[in-house]
């Protein structure tokens, strides 16, 4: 599925996706004709979902972070999916997950301050007649890898890999947000 070339282009371009063509072909040892044309490929087969700027939550006011458990009933597929896309387009919420369990979704939110997250959850979230339960815990502390590396890869010799085939000393975790 993925070569060792491949591997080395994902890497440095969510590393970097500001980088120039010769800079990446630079970075993983190919010519820049041969880095252009495997990152078009990588791009027709869908891999990449976009180019982002990460902010600092922190720099940009959004000191408190929370991560919000949300029940909803009745549990029906219109009732979730109005609540999904309300939800979503609020501009406190960071991320949405829709998971199994307890709770139906996992709402992660950046606000100023507790007032603010007090406010998000008392008098946006509670509001709502379908939100059954809700139960918020306060982010200390938010780590993401920022490299993510496909689950399996194809090794030199055409056989199916693990995470094995990376180089060793990649840096993860690298990125913090607050």
């Amino acid at each position: 599925m993925f070569d060792k070339l491949d591997l080395a282009l994902l890497r440095e371009l969510q590393r970097d996706a500001r980088q120039t063509n010769r800079e990446l072909a630079r970075s993983t040892h190919v010519v820049p004709s041969t880095s252009l044309q495997r990152v078009r490929a990588l791009l027709d087969r869908g891999v990449f979902t976009g180019f982002h700027a990460s902010l600092d939550l922190k720099v940009i006011g959004r000191e408190v972070q929370a991560i919000i458990s949300i029940k909803i009933r009745p549990p029906s597929r219109r009732v979730i999916d109005q609540f999904r896309e309300w939800v979503i387009k609020l501009p406190e919420v960071v991320g949405l997950f829709v998971t199994s369990g307890n709770y139906d979704f996992l709402i992660h939110v950046a606000v100023a301050n507790s007032d603010d997250l007090y406010a998000f959850v008392i008098d946006r979230l509670t509001q709502r007649p379908e939100i059954a339960d809700v139960h918020t815990s306060v982010v200390y502390e938010h780590m993401r890898n920022t490299v993510i590396e496909p689950a399996r890869t194809v090794a030199a010799d055409g056989s199916a890999a693990g995470r094995g085939c990376t180089p060793a000393g990649d840096a993860r975790m690298q990125g913090r947000s607050r």
